[in-house]
């Protein structure tokens, strides 16, 4: 009995040794991960959501109009400040598809230099307007090492703009590892939040920027994440 337990020791002293020298697992391969994202601003609505955010520990992607950010660049900082991350929306929302290669390339620099301004650093990436892309508009978005984020499911809350159909919606599309499309914009999703982290976090989830959804995926410039099902 002695001799058969010396024989196992050092075999469970190894497999705990090897356990302790595995990398932690990513966290989002560890936790239930899911991540808002909110176009369009900043503006007047934003502080309230940021504050509700904050009360439920919860970060986000903040998707940003040039035009905006240079109004209201101490929110942008905001933003940031309190751990969310912001991406490039274009300048006036248009859509990219249908600008020359000159036009598309002025919407997203002007952006840019708007947000690095407000923050200090460039975004590194960026949501086309409406979801509209295109190769072109990839090849364009790979020069300016600029990934193209999209949605897993979007709320159409600027459609609905109402509180409780927009809360049903966003719950309705949560997964694990979604990209919620909402809008910081519409004073109706703002109000949806609070019930909609509430409910989500009873049942597990993590609220996480796009970044950190991605763990240590690296996108290329132009790539289309997630990617569109064919």
């Amino acid at each position: 009995m002695c001799a058969i337990g010396l024989l196992v020791a050092p075999a469970a002293a190894d497999a705990e040794k090897k356990k302790a020298d595995d990398p932690p697992k990513p966290y989002c391969a560890r936790y239930k991960c899911i991540a808002l994202t909110f176009d369009d601003g900043p503006w007047p609505y934003t502080p309230e959501l940021l504050d509700t955010l904050k009360k439920y520990k919860a970060k986000a992607s903040f998707f940003l109009l040039g035009r905006k950010v240079v109004n209201r660049p101490e929110l942008t900082q905001r933003i940031v400040q309190e751990g969310h991350e912001v991406g490039n929306h274009t300048w006036n929302h248009p859509d990219l598809t249908k600008l020359s290669d000159d036009e598309v390339m002025e919407e997203m620099t002007s952006t840019s230099d708007a947000i690095e301004q407000a923050i200090g650093e460039r975004p590194t990436m960026m949501r086309p307007p409406n979801g509209a892309t295109d190769a072109r508009v990839g090849r364009l978005m790979a020069e300016l090492a600029l990934p193209q984020i999209l949605w897993t499911g979007s709320t159409l809350d600027w459609q609905a703009r109402d509180t409780k159909v927009i809360a049903q919606r966003t719950l309705k599309l949560a997964k694990r590892n979604a990209v919620i499309l909402l809008h910081d914009i519409v004073p109706q999703t703002v109000k949806a939040m609070p019930i909609v982290l509430k409910t989500l976090e009873k049942q597990g989830y993590h609220f996480v920027t796009v970044t950190t959804l991605l763990e240590e995926r690296a996108l290329e410039g132009g790539e289309v994440y997630p990617a569109r099902s064919k």
